[in-house]
């Protein structure tokens, strides 16, 4: 008998238990219906090993030549692409270990979620970008020389941008600039480049950002100032006078040629940017009449992002290079080309042409595109060969950073049960026609009649959803319908249910392009990959949004094949942690993203291979914002909200003693220097304070060492932090003292963080008036890094010690402030940044 022949005495007897007993195990359905499993079974194989998980997941496509996975089952960088040995290898999981892992087990105690930088990745992508066009040149005798700019709006990061310019100073690699704080950027990075680098000026310009360019043509930086609109170069005409400076001009121009993709909405005829050509022969003709016509130079178009094909690529190119030709007719001093970007990246690994997620070609196609198309054009209209610039951003950084991120819990049905009382009760409450419509649910079960059945499950459960809005329904009974449908459902389709895994991450913060623009990302669990991923899963982050998940992955996949987490997985788990990583986001991402539910972003270790145990070194590491950072970028101000908080305290825990309030007030502290991500309970500064635990962070630069990088949020008891304090102040508060120059020392540094300096009045105030005299003078200790909220606190209690004279002492010398900063003693506004300028004040 059928499966759902246990149906029949249902639709035939009065006895309504027709799917009391079902366990849902039915015969074959049609395999239209199976679409969720991870494998059919016949493909399953026998034993599962890394290479199976590196098909699976397109590692080879996506990934080559920097990711692969290793014999361990863990994802592998290989820092010089192809020319990496197999010592060289680095393995992922053990530097997010190591960023992990508390300080006591060694590691740098950093939070998830975590960014990895690949310095050795980058510098790569230079080089191989440089070798692909001089390979082109050389080989098609081309007669000038390629010479790239990096747009830093692809990724401000400073040491991202430091990095490139270090790197691409043997060859000359410039920068480019979209806006004012952008040019500031490339100004003073330039600095330390080659002297023939460009830096181009491009973005819609104001007086001031025109003035800064020139400025920086002033400081023999080889600045072009690119015109995306005609009424600019009156502006630069007028300011290059002034300031005396001949400039260097380019112009952009709207091309005819456009690509149908998503990122070619920047070209065409009706493109946000650029010329046309009559604009362009208005600008000529001005130049000319201004005897300026020489300074015009560079020629700049982008066809748009991710160009699919180089057929599209040459067909665009070959448009510039035609304008190009006119342009030094008409008399231009021309020497540069700048193709713009659009050389594109595979996210999925296709190789394809028809896709915003992939491309065409490799790097050396397109080179060999570029340079061909503009060698031909010139040959034929005899003009002088010019040098070839592009502005190659998502190429060049996408693959230096991996995004690492955890999955704490997963969300699954069980398969419904319902017990026999409980279904009799059901039916007992339903109307006729529900009623109708579970005995026609019986009869077609009976015949196997599978569309026929969900359509009587989907029927009944309307009309019972009716009835619970009508009132007329309890909630047990519209559970029991949703567990029966449910029922019905999995045992007609048979198939498994995709889970969702939550995952400690804001996608709106670290992965802004999926939400905004649908971009795809390959994303893969980082280690377990020598087992067989049992089940499919969508991910959902920590926000308070319904399109804060990802439910759409490389090659077209709308779940992702996972493992199983381990034991009791999760911030207040025991099991074992499940990373997952999102790989090739080394673009925009950081830049794009928000602080959507007040999420700031990761941390970060910036990573070079080394010849050690592990074949790496952390190089640099950054805990990622905390929440009292996060709350100032929407203009709160910590500070004062701890005090309110910490009155609060004060006013409503009195009766349970001044211990409990002031580990209360402590763990109020930790928590607004804590990352805003899920942390494991053991972690909790409040929960901790009910055991009179006392913590503080430690603000120790990083080291430079693998073995010796330091990360902060250290825990100490209470004695150990009093004591700290104490020294602090008492080394510099004595010898001064000996000196009979003053009362009393003040000490910011290090040693004294945030969340100690916010238990001033019961630490160190009573520190600072033991020494009494009658001069009056109060020496403030300010050493380099100190937290300005440390001295806008401190100030506050500066207030109550009514000194006269105020000196400060920075690093090794001191300076008599008295006369230019007394209004700080009074200022509980006064605020000390790291870069030691006095008097700013936060705006309250």
């Amino acid at each position: 008998m059928p499966a759902l022949a246990c149906c029949v005495d249902a639709a035939v007897s009065p006895q309504p238990y027709a799917f009391s007993g079902w366990d849902s195990v039915l015969p074959a359905s049609p395999p239209s219906h199976n679409t969720s499993s991870v494998a059919p079974a016949s493909a399953v194989p026998a034993v599962w090993s890394p290479a199976h998980s590196a098909l699976l997941y397109r590692v080879d496509g996506w990934g080559a030549p920097y990711f692969t996975v290793n014999s361990n089952g863990n994802v592998s960088v290989r820092p010089y692409g192809v020319d990496t040995s197999a010592h060289q290898e680095i393995d992922l999981l053990k530097i997010v270990t190591k960023a992990s892992d508390p300080k006591s087990l060694g590691g740098l105690g950093l939070q998830l979620p975590l960014i990895v930088r690949f310095p050795d990745v980058l510098k790569h992508r230079l080089e191989s970008l440089q070798c692909a066009f001089d390979f082109a040149i050389e080989s098609q005798g081309y007669e000038a020389h390629y010479q790239g700019v990096y747009p830093v709006k692809c990724n401000q990061n400073k040491f991202v941008v430091e990095d490139i310019v270090k790197f691409g100073s043997g060859f000359r690699f410039g920068l480019e600039a979209g806006s004012k704080p952008e040019l500031l950027l490339a100004m003073s990075c330039l600095c330390n480049g080659s002297p023939e680098a460009l830096l181009v000026c491009n973005g819609f310009k104001d007086a001031e950002y025109i003035s800064l360019a020139l400025v920086a043509r002033k400081l023999h930086l080889n600045t072009v100032i690119v015109l995306e609109q005609e009424e600019e170069l009156d502006t630069v005409i007028e300011l290059s006078k002034k300031l005396d400076v001949r400039p260097i001009i380019g112009v952009r121009a709207k091309l005819r040629t456009k690509h149908s993709g998503h990122f070619g909405s920047t070209s065409g005829e009706k493109g946000k940017f650029g010329l046309t050509t009559m604009q362009i022969l208005c600008v000529v003709k001005k130049l000319h009449e201004y005897g300026m016509l020489d300074c015009l130079q560079l020629l700049h178009f982008h066809i748009g992002s991710q160009i699919p094909s180089t057929s599209l690529l040459a067909d665009g190119v070959g448009e510039a290079a035609q304008i190009y030709c006119e342009l030094v007719r008409l008399g231009a001093c021309m020497k540069v080309i700048d193709i713009g970007g659009g050389l594109g990246i595979d996210y999925d690994g296709s190789k394809s042409q028809d896709s915003d997620s992939s491309v065409g070609y490799s790097l050396q196609d397109y080179a060999s595109a570029v340079v061909q198309a503009v060698r031909l054009v010139c040959d034929r209209k005899g003009v002088k060969h010019p040098i070839i610039c592009s502005e190659s951003g998502r190429a060049i950084v996408s693959h230096h950073s991996i995004l690492v991120f955890e999955a704490v819990s997963t969300s699954s049905h069980d398969a419904p049960q319902i017990s026999s009382h409980g279904l009799q009760y059901f039916l007992e409450r339903l109307t006729d026609d529900a009623l109708s419509d579970y005995r026609n649910l019986s009869s077609a079960a009976i015949r196997n009649e599978y569309d026929t059945c969900l359509l009587y499950a989907e029927q009944l459960k309307q009309r019972c959803v009716e009835q619970f809005k009508e009132g007329s329904l309890g909630m047990e009974q519209l559970a029991a319908v949703d567990a029966l449908c449910e029922l019905v459902s999995n045992a007609i389709v048979f198939s498994d249910s995709v889970r969702t895994y939550h995952v400690n991450l804001s996608v709106f913060t670290s992965i802004p392009d999926f939400w905004g623009i649908s971009q795809l990302f390959p994303i893969i669990p980082i280690h377990r990959l020598d087992e067989r991923p049992a089940v499919r899963g969508i991910l959902s982050d920590l926000t308070c949004d319904s399109d804060g998940k990802i439910d759409k992955f490389v090659g077209g996949e709308s779940s992702l094949p996972l493992h199983e987490l381990e034991g009791n997985r999760g911030v207040n788990g025991d099991g074992g942690a499940y990373y997952l990583g999102m790989f090739l986001g080394g673009a925009y991402e950081e830049a794009i993203g928000g602080v959507h539910n007040l999420f700031g972003g990761p941390s970060v270790v910036q990573v070079s291979q080394s010849d050690g145990p592990h074949s790496f070194a952390v190089t640099h590491a950054i805990l990622g914002p905390s929440c009292g950072d996060v709350l100032r970028l929407m203009q709160h101000e910590p500070e004062l909200m701890f005090e309110t908080l910490k009155h609060r305290v004060e006013e409503f825990s009195s009766s349970d003693g001044g211990n409990s309030s002031m580990a209360l007030i402590n763990g109020l502290a930790c928590t607004f220097n804590n990352m805003p991500y899920l942390a494991a309970a053991s972690s909790c500064s409040l929960t901790a304070a009910g055991i009179n635990v006392y913590y503080c962070c430690d603000d120790e630069d990083y080291a430079t060492d693998a073995d010796t990088v330091t990360a902060e949020n250290e825990q100490c008891d209470e004695h150990g932090c009093k004591k700290q304090v104490f020294e602090s102040l008492r080394s510099v508060q004595k010898w001064l003292l000996e000196q009979n120059h003053y009362d009393s020392v003040l000490k910011f540094d290090s040693q004294l963080p945030v969340s100690m300096l916010m238990l001033n009045t019961e630490y160190l105030w009573p520190s600072l008036k033991t020494e009494k005299s009658n001069k009056g003078n109060l020496l403030i200790s300010i050493c380099p890094g100190t937290y300005s909220a440390s001295c806008c606190l401190a100030a506050d209690c500066l207030m109550k010690l009514k000194h006269a004279n105020i000196f400060a002492l920075c690093d090794d010398g001191m300076t008599e402030t008295s006369d230019q900063f007394l209004s700080f003693v009074y200022d509980p506004n006064f605020c000390y940044n790291r870069e030691g300028n006095f008097g700013t004040k936060f705006d309250h």
